[in-house]
């Protein structure tokens, strides 16, 4: 689960280290989001050369959570950190880096994120 403040690593060769979620998508009183949810972010720890810079407001997408997630079969699945990649804007769903690092839940693949899902070295 992510919700308003939370501070994220971000899993992708854009720049930034970590992000803190600002606004989670899909409806004005919506606070929990999940694998596979938007957020709107602004990014607290960036490196110097990259892409992106301190401050910046971004969209990211949820590709890991430490809270578990029911699959339809009844299994779980859960990770060691929480994690997201930055995206273009809304309507594309293109990622900003060419490189995403770490696994990736299956559940981002069904959301509509193919792209990042095929950057991923391993689709969980």
């Amino acid at each position: 689960m992510v919700q308003i403040r939370s501070v994220l690593n971000v899993a992708d060769n854009t720049g930034a280290k970590k992000i803190r979620v600002i606004h989670v998508h899909g409806g004005s009183i919506r606070v929990k989001g999940s694998l596979g949810d938007i957020v709107t972010a602004s990014i607290t720890i960036a490196a110097p050369q990259g892409m992106v810079k301190k401050g910046e407001m971004v969209k990211a997408v949820i590709i890991r959570t430490r809270k578990e997630v029911r699959r339809v079969d009844g299994s779980y699945v859960r990770f060691d950190d929480n994690a997201v990649v930055l995206i273009q804007d809304l309507k594309n769903h293109e990622p900003k880096g060419t490189r995403v690092f770490g696994p990736v839940a299956r559940e981002v693949k069904e959301a509509g994120f193919a792209k990042i899902a095929s950057l991923a070295k391993e689709v969980v």
